[in-house]
C-alpha cells in the first residue's frame, strides 16, 4: 500500500462513529475488526484480548529498528450514551456539515482513534521503520471504568507491553486561549477518580403525615452544602509548573494574575477574574465531588428512611483516599454513612522525558502557540498503564477555533470536531512516529 492510498483521517472517523458503540453495552467487536482489517492490510502483525468475544481490544504493532523503546499509542473504541440529547444530526451517521464531522464520539475519542490509525498507516506505507517499535492499542469499556479494556489487559497480559516507557493517549494537544494567547494543553498526569455512596437515614411514614428533619431534608440539605461549599486549594507539582508556563508567555497583567494562582489565599479571586478560562482551570486546583446519582423510595406514599446519593470525586495527584474523607466529612456530616465504590489511584509524579519533542512538534505545526504541560480534571486508562510505569501523554492534537468550547462539547449533544483539526492531529502525530527517537 503507497501512502496515497491509505484512508484520510477523516473517512476513518466517519466510519468509526457510524459503529455504535455506546457503553454499556459497548459492542465494540465490529469496530474493532474494521481497524483491525485497516491494519492488518497494511501488514501490521495484530491480537485481539479481551474478557469477552463481543467486547475485544486490540494491540497491533508496526515494527522499528529497534534504536528506542517500543512507542505505545492508544484510544477507546467506545462511547457515551445520546439518551434524552437532541442532537442536529443523526449522532452515528458520521456527517460533514460546515466543515464539521459530527457525530458520537467525535471528541471523547475517536476522533484521536482515526488519528492515530491514520498516522500508523501512514508510517507503515512509507516503509521507513521507526526508531521504536510503534504499537496501537484500540481498547474497550473505558467510558465504564475499563474492566474491559485496558485494565484487563494490563492485569491479563502486561508481556504485550514489555520495555514501554511512553505512550499516547487523551485527552490534551486542544488549545486553551487566555488574554489573547493560544496555548495547547498536554496532557502529562491525570485526577484519581473515585466514586463514592452516601446513605443518610431517617424516620419512615405514611406520606399524608408531615415529615420534617427525615432523611429527605437531610438530602437537600447535603445537596445544598455540597453546590456552596468548595474544598481546599492545593497547588501541585504539574499545575504549578503549567501555570508558570502560563505566566511566562502571557502579557504582563495576565501574567501577574496568572503567578497570583498559586497562591492558595488568592486562587479562587483570580478563578473568578479570568471567567471561562478560569472555570476550566478550577478543578485543578482542588479534590471536587459531585452528586450524580439519588436512589431512595419505593411508593409514592411511603416517605423512606433511607436515601443514597452518588457521588463522583476526583483526586489530586499525590493525595490520598484519606485525604479526601478527610475533607468530605465536615461537609457531608458525622451522621452520613459512606461507603467506597471505586478509587484507582494513579501516579503521583510524571516523567516529562518525551515532553519537549511533544512541544516542539505543536510549535512547528502552530507557530505562536505555547506548548504546556496539563492535568486533566477527570481520568482515562492511563492510570492503567502506569502500573506499568509507562507514562502516557494525552495527545491528540486539535487546533480549534476560538469560537468552539471544547469542554461543553465533549459527552453533550452535537458533538463534533472541525475537519481541518483531524488532519492537523494526524499530521502531528505522524511527525512524531518519524521523531520518536529524536532528543529535541
Amino acid at each position: 500500500m503507497n501512502e496515497s492510498d491509505t484512508p484520510r483521517p477523516t473517512e476513518i472517523l466517519q466510519r468509526l462513529i457510524c459503529f455504535d458503540t455506546t457503553n454499556p453495552p459497548g459492542n465494540e467487536r465490529a469496530c474493532v475488526e474494521y481497524v483491525a482489517n485497516l491494519l492488518e492490510a497494511a501488514g501490521l502483525e495484530t491480537i485481539r484480548l479481551g474478557a469477552s468475544p463481543e467486547r475485544p481490544s486490540l494491540v497491533a504493532r508496526l515494527a522499528g529498528r529497534g534504536e528506542a523503546p517500543p512507542l505505545l499509542l492508544y484510544g477507546h473504541a467506545d462511547v457515551v450514551t445520546t439518551a434524552h440529547q437532541a442532537w442536529t444530526h443523526p449522532p452515528f451517521a458520521g456527517r460533514i456539515v460546515d466543515g464539521y464531522l459530527w457525530g458520537r464520539g467525535a471528541l471523547d475519542m475517536k476522533g484521536g482513534l482515526a488519528m492515530m490509525i491514520a498516522a500508523v498507516l501512514g508510517a507503515a506505507a512509507r516503509r521507513v521503520p521507526p526508531a521504536g517499535d510503534i504499537l496501537l492499542a484500540v481498547l474497550a469499556d473505558e467510558e465504564a471504568g475499563g474492566v474491559h479494556g485496558a485494565r484487563h489487559l494490563v492485569g491479563t497480559h502486561p508481556e504485550v507491553f514489555a520495555s514501554v516507557r511512553y505512550a499516547i493517549g487523551e485527552f490534551g494537544g486542544f488549545p486553551l486561549r487566555v488574554a489573547g494567547r493560544t496555548y495547547y494543553l498536554i496532557q502529562v498526569g491525570e485526577k484519581h477518580p473515585c466514586w463514592l455512596e452516601a446513605t443518610l437515614s431517617g424516620p419512615a411514614g405514611h406520606g399524608a403525615r408531615p415529615m420534617r428533619d427525615g432523611a429527605m431534608a437531610e438530602l437537600g440539605q447535603l445537596l445544598v452544602r455540597l453546590n456552596r461549599v468548595r474544598l481546599p486549594i492545593h497547588v501541585t507539582p504539574i499545575v504549578r509548573r503549567m501555570i508558570s508556563s502560563m505566566a511566562a508567555a502571557a502579557p504582563r497583567g495576565t501574567g501577574f494574575l496568572l503567578r497570583r494562582l498559586l497562591s492558595p489565599r488568592w486562587t479562587d479571586r483570580i478563578l473568578a477574574r479570568l471567567g471561562e478560562a478560569g472555570r476550566n482551570l478550577e478543578p485543578l486546583f482542588r479534590n471536587t465531588v459531585n452528586a450524580t446519582l439519588v436512589r431512595g423510595g419505593d411508593k409514592p406514599n411511603v416517605i423512606p428512611s433511607e436515601i443514597s446519593l452518588g457521588l463522583d470525586a476526583r483526586v489530586l495527584p499525590g493525595f490520598t483516599l484519606d485525604d479526601l474523607l478527610a475533607e468530605l466529612r465536615p461537609m457531608l456530616g458525622p451522621s452520613v454513612d459512606i461507603k467506597v465504590r471505586l478509587y484507582d489511584p494513579g501516579p503521583s509524579a510524571p516523567d516529562f522525558g518525551l515532553l519537549g519533542l511533544l512541544e516542539e512538534l505543536l510549535r512547528l505545526a502552530d507557530p505562536g502557540a505555547v506548548p504546556i504541560p496539563y492535568l486533566l480534571p477527570g481520568s482515562s486508562d492511563a492510570r492503567f498503564f502506569s502500573q506499568l510505569g509507562i507514562q502516557t501523554y494525552g495527545y491528540t492534537p486539535m487546533n480549534l477555533p476560538a469560537d468552539f468550547n471544547f469542554f461543553e462539547t465533549i459527552h453533550a449533544a452535537d458533538e463534533r470536531i472541525p475537519v481541518s483539526a483531524v488532519d492537523f492531529g494526524a499530521g502531528v502525530l505522524s511527525q512524531l512516529i518519524d521523531r520518536y527517537g529524536d532528543t529535541p
